[in-house]
């Protein structure tokens, strides 16, 4: 795309969207923050050759090649575009830790950054880490609508908490005659 102003013609650049990754044993995530994004095209080969580009909600064209260290398996990669971002899992040809996400080793470019929000380490895969499996969260009692009840819960934990096993109230006392005055409290 080409721009005219007073002093001449302009090239237009495409420019690049930070992009996120973290890896495991067998796959690869990709997050490609661009809000709004239209006219997205994602290209990804066996070799390990992957490709963007897209319009942001600027109407500017952003884009990257991307070389990856290994090959991968196409068929089994998926990605999915929702409003904020892109997300592409990858999903590696072999099972195996990569060293880095670029086959060419140095300083990766700026606009790639590691998921911390996704990343686990190599020791970390086998323990399970950051995976919670078949895990039903909502048999677990963690709030929400019936929040009202928070008050009164707590007045009640409160009330338990300054009475003893045998009913009576418990006062808090510093120094050395703590025992003394757990004592004299006591009916």
């Amino acid at each position: 795309m080409v721009l005219r102003n007073f002093m001449g013609p302009i090239l237009l650049c495409s420019r690049h969207p930070v992009t996120k990754w973290a890896q495991r044993s067998d796959r690869v995530f990709l997050t490609i923050e661009l809000p709004d994004a239209k006219d997205v095209k994602l290209n990804l080969k066996p070799e390990g050759h992957f490709n963007f580009s897209a319009k942001g909600s600027d109407d500017l064209p952003y884009e990257f090649d991307l070389k990856l260290f290994d090959a991968v398996n196409v068929e089994e990669s998926k990605a999915a575009v929702a409003p904020r971002t892109i997300c592409y899992l990858i999903k590696k040809a072999e099972s195996k830790w990569w060293p880095r996400l670029l086959k060419k080793e140095g300083k990766p470019p700026v606009f790639l950054k590691v998921d911390w929000d996704k990343w686990q380490d190599e020791d970390d895969e086998d323990v399970g880490f950051n995976d919670f499996g078949d895990m039903d969260f909502s048999k677990l009692d963690m709030g929400g609508d019936d929040d009202d009840d928070i008050e009164e819960d707590e007045d009640d934990v409160v009330e338990s908490a300054s009475k003893d096993e045998e009913g009576g109230k418990i006062e808090e006392s510093k120094g050395e005659n703590a025992a003394a005055a757990a004592e004299e409290v006591k009916p």
